[in-house]
């Protein structure tokens, strides 16, 4: 029997919970609060993408070298990626569509093994060849005229893991940054 009577209390309390009736009356308006100190204004975290056109040479020890322009600040902690203009495809239209590729890259040659690649500081990047044999035998299509572009990421892109940084694509969308804002420069 007590069983039944708490079936039909429950039953009771299911009902009352779930009847609805009309509105109440608003309540009566709150008090307005302090007015809080203004903070600082905060920095805007931008990325940067630059593109340097320059020949390995021996004169220049086979290493392009880029110091960022005093504008641009790069932290420490800020990500700096370098990739390569690898080759050109026509799209549907006939028209050009660059391929970059993310550096290191690594040939496979006659003579033995080049690699393209770089590192940076947060004021300047230098990218180099390095190989396994003399790279004066390398040909002009492997060291004249070579162009790179250079992505200065913030570091709050880069580590959230969501970021495709080998696709230079991809990285310049999350940076808004278009094609015709990227800053060339012709190195001697």
């Amino acid at each position: 029997m007590k069983k039944m009577s708490l079936f039909f209390s429950a039953l009771a309390v299911l009902f009352m919970i779930s009847c609805e009736g009309p509105a109440g009356p608003p309540g009566p308006p709150g008090f307005d609060g302090l007015d809080g100190f203004d903070g600082q204004d905060g920095i805007n975290i931008l990325g940067t993408v630059f593109e340097i056109e320059g020949s390995f040479t021996p004169a220049n020890e086979y290493t392009l070298f880029y110091e960022f322009p005093t504008s641009v600040e790069v932290f420490e902690s800020d990500l700096v990626f370098v990739y390569i203009l690898w080759d050109q495809a026509e799209d549907g239209n006939g028209d050009p569509v660059d391929i970059w590729r993310l550096l290191p890259q690594t040939r496979l040659l006659d003579e033995g093994i080049l690699q393209y690649n770089f590192d940076h500081t947060f004021f300047d990047v230098s990218v180099f060849l390095e190989s396994d044999f003399d790279l004066g035998l390398l040909m002009p299509g492997d060291t004249d005229d070579q162009i790179f572009r250079i992505a200065i990421v913030p570091a709050e892109y880069g580590s959230t893991g969501k970021l495709d940084t080998s696709n230079i694509d991809a990285v310049m969308r999350a940076l808004k940054v278009s094609e015709n804002e990227v800053q060339r420069i012709i190195l001697n």
